[in-house]
């Protein structure tokens, strides 16, 4: 697996429990293909999701219509979604391309083992590969 490859999206929690993703929609905004959807709600004292002022009460991705771009991942400014190596993305049923925020925060299902970064980080050229 290329180190800098985009698979699977995933949210993220600080070490606390709390939810990294504020619900400030950053990530909505900067995805060209309108894939995901968030609707934000306040914390309150008795029930803090997040370490902000609000969360992400619904986060969703299309994953039928994603590009995996990263643009979401580059937008974030909490860090809260990455998208990881997890490729297998196939389903029988297009609803079932709907990630919920109960999917994302989840681990992944199969670890997927990543390729070494210093020796293919950058590509070498043919020409000077050859002796």
């Amino acid at each position: 697996m290329y180190p800098r490859f985009r698979g699977r999206h995933r949210l993220w929690r600080h070490e606390n429990g709390l939810e990294k993703c504020v619900g400030c929609s950053l990530c909505a905004a900067a995805c060209p293909a309108d894939c995901i959807r968030v609707v934000a709600e306040e914390n309150t004292a008795e029930d803090r999701v997040s370490a902000g002022e609000r969360y992400a009460r619904i986060y969703e991705i299309n994953l039928s219509r994603c590009i995996f771009c990263g643009y979401c991942e580059l937008a974030c400014p909490f860090d809260a979604i990455t998208l990881e190596n997890e490729f297998e993305l196939s389903e029988y049923s297009r609803d079932d391309l709907i990630y919920t925020k109960d999917m994302l925060l989840a681990e992944p299902i199969k670890r997927v083992p990543v390729a070494d970064r210093d020796l293919y980080d950058t590509p070498i050229p043919a020409y000077k590969g050859r002796s």
